[in-house]
């Protein structure tokens, strides 16, 4: 489930396996141009890879990543998305 607020969009994804360790159901997704070169370039860096590039409708796309640190790091391409005017 997707809300756009203010020109941003929150997106909410439901967990396919629940679980009690809870720091893996919660994501920031940053946004790309090129969600497959952010995703190879976030690798190349120390990354593992955790969700690969995926379409979840339309032209929306989502990937995440596990950093060095096991934090979860998510990336979004959505062609639609651009910044408000005065940003």
């Amino acid at each position: 489930m997707g809300f756009n607020i203010g020109g941003y969009e929150l997106g909410l994804l439901p967990e396919e396996n629940p679980t009690t360790d809870k720091a893996a159901s919660v994501v920031v997704y940053w946004g790309v141009d090129d969600i497959h070169g952010a995703y190879e370039k976030l690798i190349q860096n120390g990354a593992t890879p955790n969700e690969e590039p995926e379409n979840v409708g339309g032209e929306l796309m989502v990937a995440t990543v596990k950093d060095p640190w096991g934090n979860i790091i998510g990336i979004i391409y959505n062609s639609e998305f651009k910044l408000p005017v005065d940003c």
